[in-house]
């Protein structure tokens, strides 16, 4: 989890995780709907799909992507925000 609250005037938070499949990235999507809707987190919207590998999930205060390794390593939002501080989870 990286915080860009002093660098994004979007989010506080970006976490990255990556799946190792799409089946995988289903399941990690499926569980973090799951778990919002159980926290009753508001403006929860997400875009992308488990075979284009990646899933953008908008939370408002978090956004959370699921990547391929290889979409990860192509989009490399890691080198991106770079500066960021990083929060292990």
């Amino acid at each position: 989890m990286l915080d860009v609250r002093k660098t994004s005037s979007i989010t506080d938070f970006h976490i990255l995780a990556t799946g190792t499949s799409s089946p995988h990235l289903r399941a990690l999507a499926n569980e973090l709907r799951a778990r919002l809707k159980e926290l009753g987190v508001p403006g929860y919207r997400s875009t992308g799909t488990p075979e284009s590998g990646w899933v953008v999930s908008d939370c408002v205060d978090v956004i959370v992507h699921l990547f391929s390794p290889e979409a990860r390593a192509y989009y490399d939002l890691d080198d991106l925000w770079k500066d960021a501080p990083v929060i292990d989870v």
